[in-house]
Formats: structure tokens, C-alpha cells, sequence
């Protein structure tokens, strides 16, 4: 009789089995899944923005009047590629899978006077041509010194031109970079002869191109002929950039076989030559961390043992109130502080990005968010915070209803806008600013809407759906009543001042994050590529247990001076790393940027607010919850008639 539903039920599960495999199989995150290729098919190259790092601003390809296929067609972009300003197109260059081409024509421009100017003021500024083959970056093979060929590294797409001189003259000229030698490596599968992509480097020159006759289709070039098995191999005669000149463009193309296989295709592109560094970094937070811990330590096991146990036992009353000047205000610690619905926002606001960033590093190191999966990782920060929503209302209801506060709607309003609201206001001033300077990098209609449906659609209600939840739930009792007169503070001493105290507060959580932070506004503002979230998520481990120790070290001097406002100093304790990272970020521009554009030094310093905005929310919310558990812990454990 049993057999009958067992049957039945590995019947379905066969089922299901079958089903989720074809849906695996129809299904794959884009970049992930290998394409395979037969000798002879064609392979398409796409064209992406023209970026630049002394500007900040990228740009269309076709922007600038490079040759153009008969139709324009935009590829399908995530809401961060958007962002991030890629605009993926088709371009005229077409490849067939292991067949060499030499010396194949594109087109032929004539430059007038418009035209010559785009070209010089995107060489003046360096901007880089970015292409794509099979999901894998164009880049520019760069021999690092002191080094061997195995150790080479790549730069992002390449050169528009560069600017130069002729042999003895001073008039500085430009040229423009017309011939393009590509390398496209594979790895061949030897039983079914399938190829699959795993390079795509190019070689870029400038060469003045000559031919005989007139101009047509079919022309041969004197300078390069694949008949004549005549290729470019140097930038002896460049072409010159100027009005009504004559530019050909054309291109060479290499097929290398290759032992690296598909999987690990993207490790020439993520390889770190310094990652030393790294190591370097964790053991100086460690460091850190571990004098934070033996302080912490020190208080938790002697002092306050001590202290806790003094007190209860009430053997020397006066001594006790001489040495244990935190138990003094007890009838004070847990009173509302000042401006509590702002720090209710602010807490909630932390859980918020805290949730977002815990979640967001998970997933980066177990490698789900690859750069092969562009604009990945800037669509789950934005998908995560929005579907954090819930867990900010909780939190600010929470403390709203402990802070005495009757009205949650209130306080739930205020934390799906405050936060949101400044940093969309900024963002949109700078869309503007990007608008006016005609950059891809500005965000069309459509994508602006999308944010703010998701803000107002999905973010706003899941505050709203926590903070009813929230406040609902009863509050927790504190570990001690709270006196109906404020005690008066006494005079403080000159290294208590809250001032000082938090700036000092916030050099520990920065000191741990700040050599991790260099290769991160590296990667960000040099365009290149960042995948250690493995180091990255240890750091962030280690940076949330500072916050947490330092503001529970200040906090614990801070009672026993008698000082009972810790509320919102044990928020910006931690908090206060922001402003070193602002700083750091100013040092980082002027030492090691060379942007000159006030439009594209305004951007840097407004995207680095925000960041440093986020960082300060989210620091002070750890060390603002290390400071509550720390101080209910404490005066749980003393005895008050």
C-alpha cells in the first residue's frame, strides 16, 4: 500500500526535476553562459561609450563621426549599465571565426571643420574607445617594467589619437588612431572543433594611408595589402587630424589559440599584481580591532566587574560614587535625547543600508555579481535597497515608540523621504549638469521614472508595511526607571568635549578602511575593473567591529564623566569616519586625478558626498546599536531600589 504514493511522489519530484533543468537551461544571467563558435561564423563587435578620466563624462561612440553601419542598434541595457553611462551599439566591424584578416577597409571620412574639432577636443581630454566581443572587453596589452610577458597588464579600450610633433618642427599636431590590429584568442575544443572566446586586445596605430587613382570600394592601399601581405607595424607616417583631410579607416585581425579556458577568461582582466597591498591592509585593521577588543575587554572584565560588583554590594558608598561615576546617572540614561524623530530616521535609515551592503558583499564574494554581468552590481545595490525598505520602518518605529512618540505615520514618512530625498535632489542637479555637457552619462526620462517608481512604488510602502509592524510590537522595558528631574552634568574635562571626542571617534573605523578605499575610488574614477570583494567583505567585517568597539570605549568614558547625552553621540562617533573619508576623497583628487573641468571636479566631489553621506549613515547606526546593547547590558546588572 505504501508503494502507491512513494511512486507518486518520485514520479512528481522527476518532474520537477526535468523542469527546473530545462528552465536552467533556457535561463541564464547575461555574460555567464559560453557561446560557441564553428570555423567560418560570424562574429559581431559592439561599440560602447568613450570614457575618459581627465573628464568624467562619457560619451556615445557615434558621437564622434567614426563610420557608421547602414542601421543603429541600441543593445538592450539593465538599469546600471544606464547608469553608469554605457550606451551599447553595433558597429561595422565583422569578424568570421579563425579566418585572419589584413588591411580590411571600413570607410573613408573627409574631415571638415566640425568634425576635426570633435576629433582634437576628445584627443585633448584622452578619451578611449570601448569595444565588446562576445560579452569580453576590448583592452590594450601593456607590458608592466621590470616584469616578464606572462605578467602583462591591459588598459581599457584605446586612444582616440595622441598629440605629437614632426621632426623638427614645434607646432604640436594631432593624429588620429585609423588602424586597428585585433587579437582574438580562443580556446578550442579539440573533439567537436567548437571555439570559444577568451581574449579580444587590439593594437592601435595611426598610419596616413595611400592608394593609386581614384577612390572606390575595391581600391587597394599602397601602405597595407593583404596581397602583398603588406601589413602596419609601426606610427611612422600617422594620419594628421585637421580640416579636409582624408582619414581610412581600417583594421587587421589575428586569430590565437590559447590553453585558458572559457571559465577563466576574465582572470587576465581581474588580475591584481599587487595584492600584497591587500594582505597588508587586513592585517592593519586587524591590528586595530584587536587594540579596540583589548580595551573593551579591559572594561568589560575588570572595571565593570568590579564596579557592578561594588555597587550592588554597597560596602563603600562614597568610594563607590567616587570610582563609579556611570552608575550615578542611571536615572538618566535612558532619556529621550534631543531631535529624537531625526535620529529614529537616521537609525532607520542605517538598518537600511546596512541590510543593502551586508547583502550586496554576500553576493559579490560568491561571485554572483561578475563584471562579465555589466552594471550588476550597481542594479542590486539599487533592487536591495529599495527591498530593504521594511527593515527602516521597523527600526525607526521602533525607537520612535521607546522615544515615547504616538504617531508612527509621522515617523515612518520622514524615513522613506529624508535620506532618498537629499540624495535624489543632488543626483538630479548633477543630470542636469551632465545634460548640458551632451555626455551619455546622463539618465534619459525613461530611467528616471523607472527610480523613482521603484522609490515611491515598492520603497515607500515597505517602509510604511515595517513601521506598522514596528510600532505594533511591544516596546521593551529599560533596565532602569528614568528620574522626572534631569540631572545636572557636571563641568567636563577639556578631552571629553563632545566635539573632540567624536572627531577622534571616527579615525579608528577610517584607519581600517582606508587603504581598501584607494583601490576602490581606483577602480571607480580610473575606470577599472574591482572584483576582491573577498578582501572587501573582511574589511567591512572588520570596520562594523570598530565602530562598534570605539563608540563603546568612548561611550563608557563618556558616563563616567557623568555625561549622560550618548544618544546621538554614540551615532556620530562612529558616524565621523565620513568626514575622513571626504577628506581622503579630496586628498585622492588632488594627487592623484587629473581632471581639470570644473563640470567634471563638481561631479567627483558631489558623488563623493553622497558616498560619504551613506558612509556616515551607516557607520553611526553600527556604533549607535553597539552603544544601546552596551549601556542596557551594563545597567541591567546593577541593582536600584
Amino acid at each position: 500500500m505504501a508503494r502507491g504514493p512513494l511512486a507518486r511522489h518520485l514520479w512528481i519530484s522527476v518532474c520537477i526535476i526535468m523542469l527546473l533543468v530545462h528552465q536552467v537551461n533556457c535561463f541564464y544571467l547575461p555574460g555567464v553562459a559560453p557561446q560557441d563558435f564553428q570555423k567560418g561564423d560570424l562574429l559581431t563587435v559592439k561599440v560602447n561609450k568613450l570614457t575618459s578620466t581627465k573628464t568624467q563624462l562619457p560619451y556615445s561612440y557615434y558621437s564622434l563621426p567614426y563610420c557608421r553601419p547602414d542601421h543603429i542598434v541600441d543593445s538592450a541595457e539593465n538599469l546600471g549599465e544606464v547608469l553608469r553611462g554605457d550606451r551599447i551599439e553595433n558597429s561595422p566591424y565583422a569578424f568570421k571565426m579563425r579566418e585572419p584578416q589584413m588591411c580590411s577597409v571600413v570607410c573613408r571620412l573627409t574631415l571638415n571643420a566640425k568634425t576635426a574639432k570633435k576629433f582634437k577636443e576628445k584627443i585633448d581630454d584622452e578619451y578611449r574607445v570601448n569595444m565588446i566581443l562576445d560579452n569580453l572587453p576590448l583592452v590594450v596589452p601593456l607590458r608592466r617594467p621590470g616584469q616578464d610577458e606572462s605578467s602583462k597588464g591591459y588598459l581599457h579600450g584605446f586612444l582616440v589619437g595622441l598629440k605629437g610633433q614632426y621632426a623638427g618642427m614645434k607646432e604640436e599636431k594631432y593624429f588620429i588612431h585609423n588602424h586597428l590590429s585585433f587579437v582574438v584568442k580562443y580556446h578550442r575544443d579539440p573533439l567537436t572543433e567548437l571555439s570559444r572566446i577568451v581574449g579580444f586586445e587590439v593594437k592601435p596605430f595611426s598610419v596616413k594611408h595611400q592608394y593609386e587613382g581614384e577612390w572606390n570600394e575595391n581600391i587597394r592601399l599602397t601602405t597595407c595589402d593583404p596581397h602583398a601581405k603588406k601589413a602596419v607595424t609601426n606610427s611612422e607616417t600617422p594620419q594628421e587630424v585637421e580640416d579636409k583631410k582624408e582619414i581610412i579607416l581600417t583594421y587587421d585581425v589575428e586569430f590565437q589559440e590559447s590553453d585558458i579556458k572559457w571559465a577563466s577568461r576574465w582572470d587576465t582582466y581581474l588580475l591584481m599584481a599587487d595584492d600584497q597591498i591587500h594582505w597588508f591592509s587586513i592585517i592593519n585593521s586587524l591590528l586595530i580591532v584587536i587594540f579596540l577588543s583589548g580595551m573593551v575587554a579591559m572594561i568589560m572584565l575588570r572595571t565593570l566587574y568590579r564596579d557592578i560588583s561594588t555597587y550592588n554590594q554597597l560596602e563603600i558608598q562614597d568610594e563607590a560614587q567616587e570610582e563609579t561615576g556611570w552608575k550615578l546617572v542611571h536615572g538618566d540614561v535612558f532619556r529621550p535625547p534631543s531631535y529624537s524623530d531625526i535620529l529614529c530616521v537616521y537609525v532607520g535609515t542605517g538598518v537600511q543600508c546596512f541590510g543593502m551592503v551586508l547583502v550586496t558583499m554576500i553576493f559579490a564574494a560568491l561571485g554572483f555579481l561578475s563584471p562579465s554581468n555589466r552594471g550588476g552590481l550597481m542594479t542590486a545595490m539599487l533592487l536591495l535597497w529599495v527591498s530593504m525598505g521594511s527593515f527602516a520602518g521597523y527600526s525607526s518605529a521602533r525607537f520612535y515608540k521607546l522615544f515615547k512618540g504616538t504617531d508612527w505615520k509621522k515617523i515612518s514618512l520622514k524615513t522613506a523621504f529624508m535620506f532618498p530625498a537629499i540624495i535624489f535632489v543632488i543626483f538630479f542637479v548633477l543630470n542636469a549638469l551632465i545634460w548640458g555637457e551632451k555626455s551619455s552619462g546622463a539618465v534619459p526620462f525613461g530611467t528616471m521614472s523607472a527610480l523613482v517608481f521603484l522609490w515611491f512604488g515598492i520603497s515607500v510602502p515597505l517602509v510604511f508595511i515595517g513601521g506598522y509592524m514596528g510600532f505594533r510590537k511591544p516596546v521593551s522595558e529599560d533596565p532602569v526607571k528614568t528620574n522626572k528631574i534631569p540631572r545636572q552634568i557636571p563641568a567636563q574635562t577639556w578631552y571629553m568635549n563632545p566635539v573632540l571626542s567624536i572627531l577622534v571617534g571616527g579615525i579608528l573605523p577610517f584607519g581600517a578602511v582606508f587603504i581598501e578605499l584607494f583601490f576602490i575610488l581606483t577602480s571607480i574614477w580610473s575606470h577599472q575593473f574591482y572584483y576582491i570583494f573577498g578582501f572587501l567583505f573582511i574589511v567591512f567585517l572588520i570596520l562594523l567591529v570598530s565602530c562598534a568597539e570605539i563608540t563603546v570605549v568612548l561611550c563608557y568614558f563618556q558616563l563616567c564623566s557623568e555625561d549622560y547625552h550618548w544618544w546621538w553621540r554614540s551615532y556620530l562617533t562612529s558616524g565621523s569616519s565620513a568626514l575622513y573619508l571626504f577628506l581622503y576623497a579630496a586628498f585622492y583628487f588632488f594627487t592623484k586625478l587629473e581632471i581639470t573641468k570644473p563640470v567634471s571636479g563638481l561631479l567627483y566631489f558631489a558623488y563623493m558626498l553622497i558616498l560619504s553621506y551613506a558612509f556616515f549613515v551607516l557607520t553611526g547606526t553600527i556604533g549607535f546599536y553597539a552603544c544601546y546593547y552596551f549601556i542596557k547590558l551594563i545597567y541591567s546588572s546593577v541593582k536600584v531600589d
